[in-house]
């Protein structure tokens, strides 16, 4: 393709939890090489590990802890999982009545809508009404029958969600239909987080969590730098590393939640448009300035496959990683530089 290098000799970057992991180590070598200027935090939220690096200085451990506690915050309220948020209200009442919502729900429901506008569809706020058909951390997982998947279809769809900004309301019209944030509220998370520490005076700091990362500024006089995993390695394969300022980089990919029946990966990445795990990418990274941008592309992109996602992503103002099912990475043209290749990545699997 016109705007894409390629190596097929390089496979799968980052991945969901893996990723955290990967950038979390090579962070630990560099940090005890300076240990005084850096300091890392470590709490729980949202079902993932954060972590939260800063200059050691006063007011860095009370920073830290308004990031844990503002993503506890938004576990409770934005969360499809949590049985008393206002969303899972919103899915609660679909096909009844509309339901009034925090205005912070509202706003980043309706950026959702519009980001499925953007992406033709592959990114659909509406995709967890395909809850309960996979499950891919069951002892016994199975492929659920082309029939099912199409009796749900239809409540996929994010153009039949409607917002009321005066009413500040959510409706959704059909019994049966599901939001779900999961591919854009991490990301969200981060954003707020670093607005919440600059907000405080931070103007050099990383926070990870979630298979994304958020940096601003500099590690001293040196840039960040991430690695970047190979998930079909050992969990400490590092194969490429890139300096991040200033940006937020995220990835999706096909190896966090999966199962293999009859030879065959399905992961938990699906495509809105079919019901089923998005097939031709084991992974995609997204960078760009804004945090909720990032994590929101980069699982359309694993949906839309190089050209289209590539496309799309650039036209919203970030670069893209892809790698190919069969271990083959493509980049943009403003990624292709700054990714070091430290070693081909395995291929098998």
């Amino acid at each position: 393709m016109s705007e894409a290098r390629r190596s097929r000799a390089a496979r799968a970057l980052w991945a969901g939890a893996g990723a955290v992991t990967a950038a979390a180590v090579l962070l630990a070598v560099i940090l005890l090489r300076r240990p005084l200027e850096f300091r890392p935090f470590e709490g729980e939220a949202m079902a993932t590990r954060w972590q939260v690096v800063l200059p050691d200085r006063a007011g860095a451990p009370e920073a830290a802890e308004e990031c844990f506690a503002l993503f506890r915050r938004l576990d409770a309220e934005l969360s499809e999982w949590q049985a008393g948020s206002p969303l899972t209200a919103v899915n609660r009442a679909a096909g009844g009545a509309p339901v009034v919502v925090p205005q912070e729900l509202f706003d980043l429901l309706a950026r959702s809508l519009e980001l499925g506008r953007e992406t033709g569809g592959a990114f659909d706020v509406a995709w967890a009404a395909l809850w309960g058909l996979w499950d891919f951390r069951a002892a016994s997982p199975r492929v659920p029958t082309d029939e099912e998947i199409a009796a749900r279809l239809p409540l996929v769809d994010f153009r039949r969600v409607v917002l009321d900004p005066a009413a500040r309301t959510v409706f959704l019209p059909a019994r049966g239909m599901k939001l779900g944030l999961g591919a854009i509220g991490k990301g969200y998370a981060l954003a707020r987080a670093a607005e919440l520490l600059e907000a405080r005076g931070f103007h050099d700091f990383l926070v990870l969590g979630g298979g994304q990362v958020v940096a601003r500024g500099r590690r001293g006089e040196r840039p960040w730098r991430v690695g970047v995993r190979d998930p079909r390695g050992e969990r400490d394969d590092i194969f490429a590393r890139l300096d991040l300022g200033d940006a937020s980089l995220s990835t999706s990919a096909d190896n966090e939640s999966y199962f293999v029946a009859d030879g065959v990966r399905y992961h938990h990445i699906l495509d809105p448009r079919t019901g089923k795990p998005s097939r031709g990418l084991r992974s995609a990274t997204v960078l760009h300035r804004d945090a909720t941008l990032a994590d929101a592309l980069s699982t359309a992109l694993m949906v839309l496959g190089e050209e289209q996602g590539f496309a799309v992503v650039r036209r919203l103002g970030g670069e893209a990683v892809t790698v190919d099912e069969e271990g083959g990475v493509a980049t943009t043209p403003g990624l292709a530089s700054r990714l070091e290749i430290l070693h081909p990545p395995r291929r098998a699997g």
